[in-house]
């Protein structure tokens, strides 16, 4: 499993009865999250909660303020700061355990010169601007354009160069095709894929329909020298293996190398690990 242990301003406090209550800085929220099959391990400390995400029986669900917070706040990761804040849909902003991803493509780029990656459905940045901290020029593509505007803060935030990443508001897809007749080649790719989505026409984005013809477009750029290619899921049902098969028949059979996948995890305060989908790597 890969073991997201290295945060200072994130912690998961407890879990159970299908929540997780969460430190994200100084704010405590209490989130679903429908693995947590479990009793609770610590009562009192639920009791401290600032907020909690309540779902509704017709879908979706509102955050339960206990006391008022701030639009939004920062917490940092080894030289990397972001903003974080309760969005309608129960996230934050920041998935934590990638920084297990995060730790790991800035082992691969260490000591590379001046190498290109390309991060697809990249979201508010996070494994965009920890591989711009390690060296890289990294190409970030998504199609919100709101998600997009985060990320551009978090650079500032984080105070990293500005030549050092490029923000592309497109369709993963249309994109990857159009580098592919350009020539363009990529020393790293990483890719987050939702697992239900909508087409740039409005066509239904279904992960278990697209992601090999995703990935097996994506590694037709890879460069000679590559240093990973990874592919993130949080789809209820795909399992590691799933991951690393696709991988072996998309990046491998073109590039030689290794692929393995693995449960990505976060410890718990109060005991165990709490698991928050599977992660996908390979390397040559």
């Amino acid at each position: 499993m890969y073991l997201a242990d290295g945060w200072q301003d994130f912690e998961v406090l407890d879990t159970g009865e299908g929540c997780k209550l969460e430190r994200w800085g100084d704010v405590i929220l209490a989130r679903p999250d429908p693995q947590v099959i479990w009793p609770r391990g610590d009562e009192a400390l639920w009791r401290r909660a600032d907020a909690a995400y309540v779902r509704s029986r017709e879908g979706g669900g509102r955050w339960e303020m206990k006391r008022a917070l701030p639009e939004r706040w920062e917490i940092g990761y080894k030289g990397l700061r972001f903003y974080v804040r309760p969005t309608g849909f129960k996230h934050t902003g920041l998935f934590p355990e990638q920084a297990a991803n995060w730790d790991w493509m800035r082992g691969r780029l260490a000591g590379r010169q001046q190498p290109r990656v390309l991060n697809l459905f990249a979201y508010t940045g996070g494994a965009t601007l920890a591989c711009v901290q390690a060296g890289a020029h990294v190409t970030h593509v998504d199609a919100a354009k709101g998600m997009t505007l985060w990320a551009r803060e978090n650079r500032e935030l984080s105070g990293l160069r500005e030549d050092g990443c490029r923000f592309i508001v497109e369709d993963a897809m249309a994109f990857l095709r159009r580098e592919i007749r350009r020539g363009n080649r990529y020393d790293g790719i990483l890719m987050d894929p939702p697992s239900y989505g909508r087409g740039p026409s409005g066509e239904v984005w279904k992960l278990e329909d697209e992601l090999y013809t995703l990935a097996d477009t994506a590694a037709q750029l890879l460069s000679d020298r590559a240093a990973f290619f990874l592919i993130n899921s949080y789809t209820t049902g795909f399992q590691p293996t799933v991951i690393r098969n696709i991988m072996d028949r998309t990046v491998s059979s073109r590039h030689g190398g290794r692929a393995e996948a693995e449960e990505l995890v976060l410890p718990v305060t109060t005991g165990g690990l709490l698991p928050c989908g599977c992660s996908g790597r390979w390397t040559l």
